[in-house]
């Protein structure tokens, strides 16, 4: 299994860290791809370090004999769901151990961390954050989609907040795909807030982010209250 590696930024504060926030990158794109919102959410988050950790393939869709530094969690040459599916429980494993090592390394509690995703990237925030033991504090996922939702009523075993933000022009993973995963989720009794934003194509934008900001001040604040 493919050890991942990828940039990381913060704490903006300086100090030790005290929560992580994992952020995933979509297909044929990298962790530099992404890392470049963490200082906009360090000033929301000053204790947190941010990392994104570059898939572990190649990006099978560069043109051909042509150097490409894009990489992908797995081959979305065929979009079928149980091909996406069989390719998203293979590139699990490796970001859960990412994670988990992480965590170690940086000597925080446990239950200190969040995961975030664009595209391809919520896709394995949403299938490797539900299936944690120990869960995230929240899971943000952009442009994603829900992978596995017949098996996971089984495989589920948290219910952390998760967010969803969909442009309703994207022209690359249907809009209706965060409807039916907030559908899906809302039946297993996880806490979602699905957010459209209109006119926005396959891509994050400003409104967006600040939800994502709110939610991960929200769920770390009551973390720290918890902890004394």
């Amino acid at each position: 299994m493919a050890k991942l590696t990828g940039p990381r930024f913060g704490p903006l504060a300086g100090g030790p860290a005290r929560q992580l926030v994992v952020i995933c990158h979509g297909v044929g794109a990298n962790g530099q791809d992404l890392i470049a919102v963490a200082p906009i959410l360090a000033e929301a988050l000053p204790h947190a370090v941010f990392v994104a950790p570059d898939g572990p393939e190649p990006y099978d869709g560069a043109p051909p004999g042509e150097p490409h530094e894009g990489r992908q969690w797995f081959s979305l040459s065929d979009w079928r769901p149980l091909a996406m599916e069989a390719g998203i429980r293979a590139a699990r494993g490796a970001l859960d151990d990412y994670i988990d090592a992480t965590i170690a390394e940086l000597g925080i509690a446990a239950t200190e961390y969040a995961v975030a995703g664009f595209s391809q990237g919520a896709m394995m925030a949403l299938f490797a954050g539900l299936r944690r033991p120990v869960p995230p504090r929240a899971i943000l996922a952009y442009a994603g989609m829900l992978l596995g939702p017949e098996e996971l009523p089984q495989e589920i075993v948290n219910r952390a907040p998760v967010l969803l933000v969909h442009g309703e022009d994207d022209e690359v993973v249907p809009p209706e795909a965060s409807n039916v995963a907030a559908d899906v989720l809302t039946g297993l009794d996880v806490p979602v807030k699905l957010v459209m934003r209109r006119g926005l194509g396959h891509s994050i934008d400003a409104q967006g982010l600040a939800e994502g900001t709110r939610m991960l001040q929200d769920v770390f604040a009551r973390g720290e209250a918890a902890r004394g």
